[in-house]
C-alpha cells in the first residue's frame, strides 16, 4: 500500500460561462431504469465488473446493482446528475450527514448487495473497507458511479455530469474523492484536479486501486 504525494497538475476550471455544454440536470425517479441501463452498458466489460461480479448472471447482477446503488441511492439523496437523455451519469455520495439515505433504500442495499456479489461478496467487502480507510477524514463528496454510453463518448458528457459537484466543491471549498481501478480513469480524473492519494490493490491482489482526492480550487 503506497501513499502518494506530489505536485498538483495545472487544472482548468470547468465553470467557464463562455463555454457551451450539454444540458445536465438532477436525476429523477423516472430516470432510474435508464441510469441502470447506461451504467451497465458503460461498465459491462470493465475490469472491476469482471472482478467483482460472478460469471453467472453477471449483466443482470450489474443492472440491479446500478439500479440500487446508483439510481435509487442517487435520486433519494439528490446526488445523481444526468444528461437530458441519460446517456451520461455521475452519482456521488454527499458529505456525511447532509443527505441521509432513506431507510427503505438503505435496507434494500444491505439486503441485496451481498447477494449480487455472490461468492465475490467477501473480497468486495474487504476491499471496500480498505478504500473506506483511505477516504478523506473531512466532509467530502465521493464519486461513486460515472458512466457514458459508448455511442455517446468523446462529446464531453462525462465532464458535463461531473461539473455540478466539481463547481460546488470549489464554491463551498469542499474536498471530493473517488476510488478507481484503472490508470486511464485515474488520468481522466487528474484532469479535473484529482490527485492520487493512495495506490494499493484489492484485498485478493487481483486489481490495482487508486484513491484520488481533489482539493477545491481557491476562490477567484
Amino acid at each position: 500500500m503506497e501513499r502518494v504525494t506530489g505536485r498538483r497538475p495545472t487544472i482548468q476550471r470547468i465553470d467557464d460561462p463562455d463555454e457551451e455544454g450539454p444540458d445536465v440536470r438532477l436525476a429523477e425517479t423516472r430516470d432510474v431504469p435508464r441510469i441502470a441501463a447506461t451504467l451497465t452498458v458503460a461498465l459491462a466489460d470493465s475490469r472491476w465488473t469482471r472482478w467483482a461480479l460472478p460469471d453467472d448472471g453477471r449483466m443482470q447482477r450489474l443492472t440491479r446493482l446500478n439500479e440500487l446503488d446508483a439510481g435509487h441511492r442517487g435520486v433519494a439523496t439528490g446526488s445523481a446528475w444526468v444528461t437530458e437523455d441519460v446517456d451520461a451519469v455521475a452519482v456521488w455520495e454527499p458529505p456525511a450527514g447532509t443527505a441521509p439515505l432513506p431507510e427503505d433504500v438503505a435496507d434494500a442495499l444491505r439486503r441485496e448487495l451481498p447477494y449480487l456479489a455472490g461468492p465475490r461478496a467477501g473480497v468486495v467487502a474487504e476491499t471496500g473497507a480498505l478504500i473506506a480507510a483511505a477516504r478523506p477524514s473531512e466532509p467530502h463528496w465521493w464519486l461513486a458511479h460515472l458512466g457514458v454510453r459508448p455511442s455517446s463518448r468523446r462529446r464531453g458528457l462525462a465532464a458535463a455530469v461531473l461539473a455540478p459537484v466539481i463547481v460546488r466543491c470549489d464554491e463551498e471549498q469542499t474536498v471530493a474523492a473517488a476510488a478507481v481501478y484503472s490508470w486511464a480513469n485515474t488520468r481522466f480524473l487528474r484532469g479535473f484536479g484529482f490527485e492520487v492519494a493512495l495506490a494499493t490493490r484489492t484485498s485478493d491482489d487481483e486489481l490495482p486501486v487508486w484513491v484520488v482526492v481533489r482539493q477545491p480550487l481557491p476562490h477567484r
